[in-house]
Order: C-alpha cells, then sequence, then structure tokens
C-alpha cells in the first residue's frame, strides 16, 4: 500500500499547488480589517473600540455562515474526483443561491438592530454611535461577502485557488483606496470605512457570479438554483453552523470581558484580536488544501492518500505556527504604531502579541486539523467538540473578568485564557479524533450519500 502512493515530493507540490494560492484569498477579510484598524486607528481610541465592536459582530454573522463555503468545497470537490463536473456545478450553485438568500436577511436585520446590537455589545456613548455607523454602513456589502464565501467555496472544490487569490487581492486594494478617500477625502470618519469595505465586497462577489454563470453555460447546467439543492446545503451546514457557533460565542465572550476593562483593553484586544485572525486565515490556507484535496481523493475512494496528505500538513502546520510564533515576538514592541498613536495602547497590544506568539505552534495544529475533518465530512465531531471546548473555556474567562484587570496585564490575562485554554482545548478534541481512520469513514459515508442524491 505505501509503494502505491505518491512520493513525498509530490505530496507536497499537490499541497502547495493549491495552499499557496489560497492564502491570498483566506487573508482577504482580515486583511480588509487590518485596513479598517489602520486607518480608522488614527482618528482617536472611541472610534477604534466602536470599529472594534462592529468589527466582531460581523465576523460572528460572516462566520456563522462559512458553512457556505466549508460545506460546498468538500461536496464540489468528491462529485469533482467521481467525475461529475455538470453536478458538481450544480451543488456550486445552490450554494450561491442560498448565501444571496441569507445575505439579504441578514443585512436587513443587521441595519434595524444595529443600536441593539451595539448596546447588547456594552458599548456606551461615543463608542456606541461609531459601533452603530459602521454597523449599518456595512450592511450593503453583507450580502456579497456570503457570496465571496459560497463562490470561493466553488472554485476551491473545482481545484482553483489562483482565481480567488486574483480577486481577493484586486479587492483589498480597491478597498485600501476607497477607505482612505472616504474616511479623510469624504470626511465620513467609520462610516466611510465601513462603506469602502462594502464595496470592494460587491466588486469581488460580481466577479465570481460572472465566473460561475460562464462555467455553469459551458456544461449546460440550469442557472436558477434547485430549492432541494438549496435545503440540502442548508442540511450539511447545519452541524458546522453549529461549531462555528460555539467558536463565535468563545470570541464574543472574550469581547464581553474585554469590553469590561475598559476602552484601553478594549482597543488594544481589537488590534491582537485582528492578527491572530490574519495569521490564523494563513494557517488556515493549509487546511484549505485538504478540504480540496481529500474530498477528491474521498471522492475517488483513495482513502490511504488522504491519510498521506494529512499527515503531511501536521507537519506543515506545527513547523509554520512555530516560525509565526518566532516572527510575532520579535516585531511585537514595534508595530503598535501602524494601528495607533497612544502609547497605552500600543504597549497593550504588544503583551498580548507576546502571548499569541507562545501559542501558535497550537494554532498551527488546531486550523489544519479543523480544515482537513471539515474536508471529510466530520462536521458532526466538529459540532460537538466545539461545545465541549466552550465549556471548558467559559469557566476560565469568567475568572479573568472577576479578577478586575485592566491595561496590559488585563490583556496578558485573557489572551493566557485564549490560548491556553480554549486553543489547548481545541487541539486536544481534535487531536484525539484523528487517533484512528474513523474520520476518513465519516468522509467515506458521506461521498456515497453524494453519489445517491
Amino acid at each position: 500500500m505505501r509503494e502505491s502512493l505518491p512520493s513525498n515530493r509530490r505530496l507536497s507540490r499537490s499541497i502547495l499547488r493549491l495552499a499557496v494560492p489560497a492564502l491570498g484569498a483566506l487573508i482577504a477579510e482580515p486583511l480588509f480589517l487590518l485596513a479598517d484598524s489602520a486607518i480608522v486607528g488614527h482618528l482617536g481610541v472611541e472610534e477604534l473600540a466602536g470599529v472594534g465592536l462592529a468589527s466582531t459582530v460581523l465576523q460572528t454573522a460572516v462566520g456563522l455562515m462559512v458553512f457556505l463555503a466549508y460545506s460546498t468545497t468538500p461536496a464540489v470537490a468528491r462529485l469533482l474526483g467521481a467525475g461529475r463536473l455538470p453536478e458538481a456545478l450544480a451543488a456550486g450553485r445552490d450554494g450561491v443561491g442560498l448565501a444571496v438568500v441569507l445575505g439579504v436577511l441578514l443585512s436587513v436585520l443587521g441595519w434595524v438592530t444595529a443600536p441593539q446590537l451595539a448596546s447588547l455589545m456594552g458599548a456606551e456613548g461615543a463608542v456606541h454611535a461609531f459601533a452603530v455607523d459602521y454597523l449599518r454602513w456595512s450592511m450593503p456589502g453583507l450580502t456579497a461577502m456570503l457570496v465571496v464565501l459560497a463562490a470561493t467555496g466553488v472554485l476551491r472544490g473545482l481545484q482553483d485557488t489562483r482565481t480567488p487569490l486574483i480577486v481577493a487581492g484586486a479587492g483589498f486594494g480597491v478597498n485600501i483606496v476607497l477607505n482612505y478617500l472616504l474616511v479623510y477625502g469624504a470626511g465620513m470618519s467609520v462610516a466611510g470605512s465601513a462603506l469602502g469595505t462594502s464595496l470592494a465586497q460587491c466588486g469581488m462577489a460580481a466577479v465570481y457570479l460572472v465566473m460561475i454563470v460562464r462555467a455553469s453555460r459551458g456544461q449546460r447546467v440550469p442557472l436558477r438554483p434547485s430549492l432541494r439543492g438549496i435545503r440540502r446545503t442548508a442540511g450539511v451546514g447545519s452541524w458546522l453552523m453549529l461549531r462555528t457557533l460555539s467558536l463565535r460565542v468563545a470570541i464574543l465572550a472574550t469581547v464581553f470581558v474585554a469590553t469590561a476593562q475598559g476602552p484601553l483593553s478594549l482597543a488594544s484586544h481589537q488590534l491582537v484580536m485582528t492578527v491572530f485572525t490574519f495569521l490564523a486565515f494563513a494557517l488556515d490556507a493549509l487546511a484549505i488544501a485538504a478540504q480540496a484535496l481529500i474530498g477528491k481523493e474521498l471522492g475517488s475512494g483513495n482513502r490511504p492518500l488522504a491519510a498521506a496528505l494529512t499527515r503531511r500538513m501536521i507537519t506543515w502546520g506545527v513547523a509554520f505556527g512555530v516560525v509565526t510564533g518566532c516572527v510575532l515576538a520579535a516585531v511585537a514592541p514595534f508595530v503598535g504604531w501602524i494601528f495607533t498613536p497612544d502609547p497605552t495602547v500600543q504597549a497593550a497590544f504588544a503583551a498580548g502579541l507576546w502571548v499569541l506568539a507562545a501559542f501558535q505552534p497550537i494554532c498551527g495544529l488546531v486550523f489544519v486539523l479543523d480544515g482537513v475533518l471539515i474536508g471529510a465530512g466530520d462536521a458532526r465531531y466538529l459540532a460537538i467538540a466545539g461545545v465541549v471546548n466552550l465549556a471548558v473555556y467559559l469557566p476560565l474567562l469568567g475568572l479573568v473578568g472577576m479578577a478586575d484587570l485592566t491595561g496590559g496585564e488585563g490583556i496578558v490575562w485573557l489572551w493566557l485564557a485564549f490560548g491556553g485554554g480554549y486553543m489547548l482545548a481545541r487541539a486536544a478534541t481534535l487531536g484525539w479524533r484523528i487517533r484512528d481512520d474513523r474520520w476518513m469513514v465519516t468522509g467515506a459515508t458521506r461521498n456515497a450519500v453524494v453519489r445517491e442524491a
């Protein structure tokens, strides 16, 4: 059996062919947030804190919908591996249709409830006003964000990560220019930052829609989404939504504690969380390659190759975490000025980055394993494990909240709880799952279901 497997060099080439371009697309959203933080940060601490709260709400909404990509990628990849390209495109079309429906509903709801959402997050005074402005001006682009998620999943399933890289790079460039012009040139403050990002996202969604329409017409696939297909996508994504919900609850609970510590801690936490998100998406590039490759191999019944790819990417994920952790620790004292001129925020930000750096190898392992199991269709276990991880983390976070800490000390303990509690719990539950090959059996079973559908 070992002789039938490709060499390590060939495995590496297969992974890199998808992972390297995927990196650019994966970090598009964190890059948007980094640009927003850098541009808004020079307006003031209250503006930055308001954007931090609003960004958390937006990330929660979009994060809960990430199943649009994570369920579409393996479904399309398995059908592609089985030699059924028209059906693969139809599955992708239905995923995009579901994204439009959910996006419109969430956009309307977000605009109407923006003040209540900001209050629920604990914002008051000027911070509340800036959070509401950012939320409302972000709503025109929310539907586009979900379409981008679903369309990116379609292309990944088709083993194409280069196109999302090009689209994401163009979108990021446009986003920076629009945000700067609207925030400072038009004097729109945080509303200009949100509007610029919305316009950039709409442009990206339009490009993807044109591509999918052309590919579908080439295979004579009807453009009208199938109600049955939309329901199937929603059903497959239900477990992934629960998994993502547990992650978002953990992040929201962390923001609640940071908000209680005061504007200084909240602003510093927003910056550290933005860096964490950026690096998490970078590490997840390997996992996206795993989703596409493992989904395709399970579609063709090649479980040994799926296992070999998994072992290779685990090694790379941990190694990449070590490297990024060392770099982060080295630059932590010097990068704060990029985001804010406030020296107290810079100091607290540096303290949080040092803690984050220490847990980067764990993050590398977690994000790779998470993506591997999503690609295998093991969504039910991921959902259950997410609830267990949350049960471990919340008591630790509660202790930090009761300690009445502020500034750099508060950020250090907050991120020690997040890294040493939540991320370690995730590593333990995911590591337990891959101790044998049951996760691949789950993937094979789901593949059989797709073939019969």
